[in-house]
């Protein structure tokens, strides 16, 4: 028993394809995507700082570069599916946590175990920093669907999870860094012209 199986696990998710079921113009990996993440965490979390913030940098990284690992073994489910329902949610979390400990129990030598529950399981909680990585995924989420949208993908699903994205982006306006997203960031992202920009921003501006 050794961390092979765990380093292994990364060539997993560079195979795992986010938004199963949907055209799109450029895939995304799963591997790509905790890479981005990670990087738009530390871009707010600097800006956090830059508000006298404290940041736990080390539980930030850990949180945002581990946070979709255990969809190597249930892969990415499609939003609309994951969330269909409570019971369908707790189901699915309640398989990944499972299949999480097993191969913890498994594959982890006994001396990192705590490590490694601490970085699999569940990082979004009410911390800054998993307060940031639910910022932070949602922000990746919002580009990686609106670089579809300016390339004109027929899916609908695309709008939707841009919108879907800046709801959730907003449950967090408290933190500093989400004040300046919408102030500094957001502005310069929708800047670019596109087919039917014009009715897209009127339904942007209804969820600012």
């Amino acid at each position: 028993m050794g961390l092979n199986d765990f380093i292994l696990g990364l060539n997993n998710l560079e195979t795992i394809v986010r938004a199963p079921g949907s055209f799109k113009f450029t895939p995304h990996t799963v591997a790509a995507h905790s890479y981005r993440v990670s990087s738009i965490a530390q871009v707010l979390g600097d800006i956090e700082e830059h508000h006298g913030v404290k940041i736990n940098w080390k539980s930030l990284y850990e949180k945002a570069l581990n946070h979709d690992y255990t969809e190597r073994f249930i892969g990415d489910i499609k939003t609309p599916v994951k969330y269909a329902n409570k019971e369908l949610r707790g189901m699915l979390q309640t398989v990944e946590e499972k299949m999480t400990e097993e191969f913890i129990s498994q594959e982890i030598p006994k001396e990192f175990q705590e490590i490694y529950r601490r970085r699999l399981f569940e990082g979004k909680d009410d911390t800054v920093e998993g307060e940031i990585l639910s910022i932070a995924d949602k922000v990746d989420l919002l580009y990686e669907s609106f670089e579809e949208i300016v390339k004109n993908n027929p899916e609908t699903v695309y709008r939707e999870m841009f919108l879907e994205a800046i709801q959730t982006i907003q449950k967090y306006k408290h933190r500093p860094s989400v004040i300046y997203f919408f102030e500094e960031i957001f502005p310069e992202l929708l800047d670019k012209s596109f087919y039917g920009k014009d009715d897209f921003i009127e339904q942007v501006n209804q969820y600012l």
